[in-house]
């Protein structure tokens, strides 16, 4: 008898102890959320450069992070051609309408934005938020485009914001916000180290002024310095493309002139007027170096396998010098690192808030020292490696979409 009732109470115990590790599982375990999308989703012939690659990363992170989106049916990216005018008031009507009628039909657990201030409607905001659900804009031109947030900015609960330099802005104007990285994410195809080593140092990127200057001071300091650039425009082979109408009646240059001195200020607008017919001619040592456009494939191939990967984050502003240009940390600061990239990007405020440098990227902050720093990785092949490794350990599981949806849902107690 003594033994049976032993029996029946270690039953008793063990169906105690599963009952309490099963409520714990389900207090801990993360459920699946529905994320409405307004993130720059549309036609894909708009003339706006690269814009559609957004939609393509945030969608295939959500989905990897075991969440799922939803979206309406607007052509969000539509709402950058017009800024002004009753256009842009039909457009945002019509878009946020749609808006309204499918989160209130489907209920999405977030929304989550990519929305420039003349794009936003604070009352439909409202609205959104009067249903329950949190409202979030990730933004990626903060330092580029504003001196302060703009009013606009202020319907949301939430900014993800990437920019290091950026936040103190949004402090200053008490909005909450969390310091996420650029939102990134490679298929699974390309998450691999290369088999053996391509070309010896690549830079991939369009061509711009702070971008032009830099190589060529390299190429100057030294003229056999190994270096493949490729992208757009270096070989004049593209022409600039104009977002919106081209304004050419004197009004309207006019009127525009006037609307960049009232957004920027007074020397931003005698730099860019003193800048308007400069002239920077691509030298025959920096022309040597020029690929043109790679292929997808190429791009993969030659960001993973080159035995060094550079990055630039000095970008063209009339708000700073020329010759003392700003910068900050570029989406290309998460890509290559994914990709297994012996990475060696442009020192700039916050990137050590993201990897631990020297181990994870390597960093260089002149055109002397990204000499001296490719020098040295060339004759390291073990260094190399270790810097990959580690490079693409931190981006893949501390800088990815899901690991930014996480600390996303955790923020509004989303499980």
């Amino acid at each position: 008898m003594d033994c049976l009732v032993r029996l029946c109470l270690i039953k008793q115990d063990q169906i105690a102890s599963c009952f309490i590790l099963c409520f714990f599982n389900y207090l801990t375990e993360t459920i699946a959320v529905t994320i409405f999308l307004s993130f720059l989703q549309g036609r894909p012939d708009h003339p706006i450069p690269a814009y559609q690659f957004w939609e393509y990363y945030i969608k295939n992170g959500i989905e990897e992070a075991g969440d799922q989106w939803m979206e309406a049916q607007v052509d969000w990216a539509e709402g950058l051609l017009t800024q002004s005018g009753q256009k842009l008031e039909r457009w945002r009507a019509n878009a946020w309408e749609k808006t309204i009628v499918a989160i209130k039909r489907d209920r999405p657990d977030l929304f989550l934005s990519y929305l420039y201030p003349h794009q936003i409607e604070a009352s439909a905001l409202q609205q959104i938020r009067d249903l329950g659900v949190p409202t979030v804009n990730f933004f990626c031109d903060n330092v580029r485009e504003f001196t302060r947030v703009p009013p606009a900015y202020q319907s949301f609960d939430l900014h993800w914001v990437p920019e290091y330099k950026a936040l103190k802005m949004y402090s200053t104007a008490r909005l909450p916000y969390l310091h996420l990285p650029m939102p990134m994410w490679v298929p699974p195809v390309h998450r691999h180290l290369p088999s053996k080593e391509i070309s010896s140092v690549c830079f991939i990127g369009s061509k711009d002024v702070q971008r032009h200057l830099l190589f060529e001071e390299v190429v100057k300091k030294k003229p056999d310095f190994p270096l493949e650039i490729y992208g757009a425009a270096w070989q004049d082979e593209e022409q600039k493309v104009e977002v919106g109408p081209v304004v050419t009646s004197t009004a309207g240059k006019i009127r525009n002139q006037v609307t960049y001195l009232s957004k920027h200020g007074l020397l931003p607008f005698y730099r860019k007027l003193a800048q308007r017919n400069a002239h920077f001619p691509v030298s025959d040592e920096l022309a040597l170096c020029l690929k043109g456009r790679p292929s997808f494939n190429e791009y993969i191939a030659l960001t993973s396998g080159s035995l060094v990967t550079l990055g630039v984050n000095r970008y063209p502003s009339f708000r700073f010098p020329v010759r003392r240009p700003d910068s900050y940390s570029r989406l290309r600061d998460i890509e290559a690192p994914m990709l297994g990239a012996c990475y060696l990007t442009e020192r700039t405020e916050g990137l050590d808030k993201y990897y631990d440098l020297g181990s994870d990227i390597e960093t260089y902050s002149s055109a002397a020292e990204l000499i001296d720093k490719v020098v040295f990785l060339l004759k390291e092949p073990k260094i190399r490696e270790q810097l990959r490794i580690n490079g693409q350990t931190k981006a893949l599981n501390e800088l990815s979409i899901p690991h930014s949806i996480k600390l996303l849902k955790k923020h509004f107690g989303i499980r």
